[in-house]
């Protein structure tokens, strides 16, 4: 990777609909979809719904810092999922669900405060945890880009302005 690109990655509820919606914005590279927070090592998807592995789904999003800066990615993330479910997201409840934001530099974790600490100065009773990135565990090939290949919109995730 060279120095205008980062990486971070997102949890927002079910991997699907966040790439979904992260892939069409401008200034990121790529994104793949996989685990992240648990013990389990390289766990597969059967694993991680039973919400034993520890690990949330999560979209690993490689971005171009020249286009995008990390508070404006962190703005869209908080709009397009709904950041004050305690219980997963939407229909989709468990653990695995949650809201998190894993961040690879403290560049990255300042703003995902930042961004936290301006939201709730507008009342908002955010649940998202901010984490340190430890390790990404890649989902199966049929879970990549998952509404693209199958011609489908996404059914618990949407955008709300709110910035």
């Amino acid at each position: 990777m060279d120095k205008k690109q980062q990486e971070i990655f997102l949890a927002a509820g079910c991997f699907w609909g966040v790439e979904y919606y992260l892939r069409k914005l401008n200034g990121v590279i790529e994104t793949k979809v996989g685990y992240c927070g648990g013990d389990t090592k390289n766990p597969k998807y059967k694993e991680v719904c039973t919400g034993d592995t520890g690990h949330l789904e999560v979209v690993k999003v490689i971005y171009d810092v020249t286009k995008l800066s990390t508070q404006e990615l962190l703005k869209f993330f908080f709009e397009i999922h709904d950041f004050c479910q305690t219980d997963g997201q939407g229909p989709d409840i468990g653990s695995q669900y949650l809201s998190a934001i894993f961040y690879t530099n403290e560049e990255q974790r300042k703003n995902a405060i930042d961004t936290i600490n301006l939201l709730s100065a507008m009342h908002y009773n955010v649940s998202t945890q901010v984490k340190q990135f430890i390790e990404f565990w890649c989902a199966e090939d049929y879970h990549q880009e998952y509404y693209s290949k199958n011609n489908q919109t996404p059914y618990c995730h949407s955008r709300k302005k709110i910035f």
